[in-house]
């Protein structure tokens, strides 16, 4: 009998600033044996995601990854065996399984869930529309922000995995976007590729005032992915009975200590102004997979996903997310 090895990525060392090689150790291990209730799954991908950042350095909204324990993250796999009556071999599964190329799981909690896989829709592309990235920006804009024909959103890291499809729902909900990324090729693909109707390169032009000329009638709501001044800068401009959806601050994720801002947070108040933070885990995925299933197949919908060849390269591929050399959402294949 040919027993299966399990290369695993353990996290080490809390990481300063971005991470490092020295942060984390491979291992080798032998698959143990299933257990009742228990699926043994082959992860495929790995979603790569700045949230890793947060998990490996702090206590956020869960707990601190421990050290000596493989790293913490959301792949998708298939079925190699199961002992589980609602799971069978070759069945396609998102699961919260870490940086490894086996994974022994159970549905509870993130644990396991089957996923749709169309034909044609590459496996990769799951984490591009669906799960943590879909549901973020599919429940971030429909319950948070509330969107309606005619308002204005702003998004920041618009060319990312959520940001171009939180930009791409708010047309379909027939709003005015105007998005911020990095780079001319990214700000021409969220407007001629995704329907944007402008775009704004922070790296050459100033989001202050290229605010101020896009958003002439203000700010109705800010999709929030970054943080820091371009945070403060749409802020300025917001309307009354605004709506700010707070997805990521990665601006902040490298830190050494807390920002001291936003300068104007007061603009909340004086504009009766509604600002929440959104967690795809507080959502069921029906309604999200649905929706996005369906504009993608009338063509309402596109995406981008960036592969990174190989679970070795993890450590150093996931700071690929804060120098914005990734285009769409970035995942490594297993």
């Amino acid at each position: 009998m040919n027993e299966k090895i399990n290369q695993q990525w353990r996290l080490i060392k809390r990481p300063e600033g971005l991470f490092k090689q020295t942060d984390f150790e491979m291992i080798e291990t032998p698959v143990p044996e299933l257990s009742e209730g228990k699926v043994l799954v082959r992860n495929m991908f790995l979603s790569l995601d700045p949230t890793y950042l947060i998990w490996a350095r702090m206590e956020s909204y869960r707990a601190i990854a421990p050290i000596g324990q493989v790293m913490w993250g959301l792949t998708v796999g298939v079925v190699e065996e199961s002992r589980h009556p609602k799971f069978q071999k070759g069945d396609f599964v998102h699961t919260f399984s870490g940086w490894q190329t086996y994974s022994i799981v159970d549905d509870s909690g993130w644990g396991l869930y089957h996923i749709p896989h169309h034909s044609d829709i590459p496996l990769a592309a799951f984490f591009a529309l669906y799960g943590h990235v879909g549901g973020a920006a599919y429940y971030g804009l429909r319950e948070i922000g509330q969107p309606k024909a005619g308002e204005t959103l702003v998004v920041s890291a618009a060319a990312g995995a959520v940001g171009s499809l939180v930009g791409q729902i708010a047309k379909i909900k027939g709003c005015r976007v105007v998005g911020i990324a990095g780079g001319a090729e990214k700000c021409h693909w969220i407007t001629q590729e995704l329907g944007f109707d402008a775009a704004i390169d922070y790296k050459s032009e100033n989001v202050s005032e290229k605010l101020k000329q896009y958003c002439p009638n203000g700010i109705d709501i800010i999709f929030e992915n970054v943080g820091g001044e371009m945070l403060e800068a749409a802020l300025d401009l917001i309307n009354v009975k605004a709506r700010i959806v707070l997805c990521g601050l990665i601006s902040q994720y490298t830190a050494d200590k807390p920002a001291p801002g936003p300068r104007n947070f007061v603009n909340i108040g004086l504009q009766r102004a509604r600002a929440e933070g959104v967690l795809a885990s507080d959502y069921a995925m029906d309604d999200c997979m649905r929706d996005i299933s369906q504009w993608l197949l009338e063509g309402k919908i596109k995406y981008r996903v960036d592969i990174v060849e190989g679970l070795e390269h993890a450590p150093l591929a996931v700071n690929r997310l804060f120098d914005g050399s990734h285009k769409g959402k970035l995942v490594a294949r297993i």
